[in-house]
């Protein structure tokens, strides 16, 4: 078995069940290192254990690796597909086979932990028929936000990258945050460029009722906006602790979703499980769209699409109404059809 894909294969698997940082990190290190090196070389220095000598190689990679090399599935590699046999949630299966794509996802050229191509890899090892990246935008420089400028050298990668393989479609994206201001964190000559702009609130989320009410409309109204971001902010476990929910008039806000044919995204993420149920059901009240996302930042977490799927299934929202359910031409018709 080739040694880089068995130990991005297992940080795969790790991402999918939340395994610590650092784990998932040292196998994915490890892939970098051997992939620089020709397959006799690292065949060589695997089996007289020089391997072992290079810094960011350990004792449970170094096995991965030797194992590969020798011609067989490693160990570890079997432990961790067995464990990720089993589905991440008991419901929501027969609207999570309906998903074709995901809107929501982030890799290293913003707060990500994985290159581009290893997400594209991911989407297409799930059976996805597309993904697309959504990285942040300027003023989350937490988050490296992508200028204008980095954004459009992210564009020519995407545009290498989406090949069509095996009838796989790679979306040119945006997380672009909705300014104080309501203004939308990008130019409208680079959002003309993309195929789908996600909006989300990313700042000053325990503002008034009125001011966060305000600044929401400003950004669903935008005719570039096609999903709405994880519109609470709400966070309910998790290494970044917990945050109640921004206030705003959902009625409001879900009733301009509708009217504006912007979807409210069912945000996939376990520690965000945004919007509440609550919301979603006024949101279905409105008439409004979905879109089912992962908000991956590691390639196993694309996984994640289950976790929403079963929120969305156990509030009965239909699947024609999920715009993720939707062909790709469909759902690039849609998100163009405003501007």
């Amino acid at each position: 078995m080739d040694a880089v894909d068995a130990l991005n294969e297992i940080a795969f698997w790790l991402e999918r069940e939340l395994a610590p940082t650092f784990k998932v990190q040292a196998f994915r290190k490890a892939a970098e290192i051997v992939g620089g090196m020709g397959p006799q070389e690292l065949a060589d220095r695997a089996r007289d254990g020089r391997l072992k000598n290079i810094k960011g190689i350990g004792g449970r990679t170094f096995e991965v690796i030797r194992q590969s090399v020798d011609g067989v599935v490693p160990e570890y590699l079997e432990n961790v597909r067995g464990r990720g046999a089993a589905p991440l949630v008991e419901g929501g299966g027969e609207l999570h086979r309906a998903l074709r794509g995901d809107l929501h996802s982030h890799s290293n050229f913003s707060d990500g932990g994985s290159p581009v191509e290893l997400m594209v890899d991911a989407a297409v090892l799930l059976g996805r028929q597309y993904l697309a990246l959504t990285d942040h935008s300027p003023n989350l420089k937490i988050a490296n936000g992508l200028s204008a400028e980095r954004l459009d050298k992210q564009l020519e990668l995407l545009a290498q990258l989406d090949d069509g393989r095996n009838g796989f479609r790679l979306l040119a994206g945006i997380e672009v945050d909705i300014l104080e201001s309501g203004d939308l964190d990008q130019t409208p000559q680079m959002l003309d460029k993309l195929d789908v702009v996600v909006a989300s609130v990313h700042s000053k989320l325990r503002s008034d009722r009125q001011t966060m009410t305000r600044r929401m409309l400003s950004g669903i109204r935008d005719p570039h906006t096609n999903v709405l971001g994880h519109c609470t902010g709400q966070l309910v476990q998790g290494s970044r602790g917990t945050r109640p929910p921004s206030d705003f008039d959902a009625e409001l806000i879900f009733a301009a979703c509708a009217e504006n044919e912007v979807a409210v995204e069912v945000n996939s993420r376990p520690e965000r499980r945004d919007p509440p149920d609550e919301l979603i059901q006024l949101a279905l009240e409105a008439g409004c769209l979905f879109s089912i996302d992962s908000d991956a930042h590691a390639p196993g977490q694309l996984d994640f699409l289950q976790y929403g799927a079963e929120r969305a299934a156990l509030n009965d929202v239909p699947a024609e109404r999920i715009i993720t359910t939707w062909p790709v031409e469909r759902l690039l018709a849609w998100c163009g059809s405003r501007r």
